[in-house]
């Protein structure tokens, strides 16, 4: 099994395991329980019903432990959510300009492409705004999104750790051919992504 292209796809995929187990176990233990249930006080004749008073220690369990699910769901979910708003580490900007129907990139150096090229294991952090109408810059293998709305510039963080070409989409309805509105990041080594780019493209640390 293969790493995963960005930390951020291995914690988006453990957030949904993590929901979808705890929901197959509650799913088959309030089944077998209703099902244990059905059998057990089915209507027998000359059975006498009798009052359940109140059980505390029952009732708190049951209020305690999904709280304590719905908490660490939330908490695993959070964490996830932060790592696209964390800036990386002098990371490498690139502009990102979408229209209909298609997005165009441009780096630092002023080099423009309609493919995102990106060096491997280093932070990137796409500066994006719209021509038009709004816009969802989606890359499905990363398991990030961020919609880019018309007249506020907005921002996607993220650091690929495998090499390779992925898939990248608008996932905002924004017209006639947006189900054509396609293109790729392609994530290549450093010596490549420098040679490619015609030079040195990395920023130099600020000291405080």
């Amino acid at each position: 099994m293969g790493i995963s292209p960005t930390t951020h796809a291995e914690s988006v995929d453990f957030v949904m395991l993590y929901i979808v187990a705890i929901s197959v176990v509650l799913l088959l233990g309030i089944t077998a329980t209703m099902i244990y249930f059905v059998f057990k006080y089915n209507r027998k004749k000359g059975h006498e019903p009798v009052d359940i008073h109140g059980n505390m220690l029952l009732e708190i369990i049951w209020i305690l432990i999904p709280t304590l699910l719905v908490l660490s769901m939330f908490y695993f979910g959070y964490t996830s959510f932060r790592e696209l708003r964390e800036i990386p580490e002098n990371p490498l900007t690139v502009k990102v300009t979408a229209r209909m129907w298609k997005f165009d990139f441009e780096y630092p150096n002023g080099k423009k492409t309609d493919t995102l090229y990106v060096p491997l294991n280093t932070g990137i952090d796409l500066e994006m705004r719209s021509m038009d109408v709004n816009h969802a810059f989606y890359i499905p293998a990363f398991r990030i999104k961020e919609d880019i709305i018309f007249g506020n510039p907005t921002h996607l963080y993220f650091t690929p750790k495998e090499t390779g070409e992925y898939d990248v989409a608008c996932a905002e309805y924004c017209g006639l051919d947006h189900s054509a509105m396609y293109t790729a990041v392609k994530v290549i080594p450093e010596n490549e992504f420098t040679q490619w780019y015609g030079g040195e493209w990395r920023t130099v640390k600020k000291e405080n």
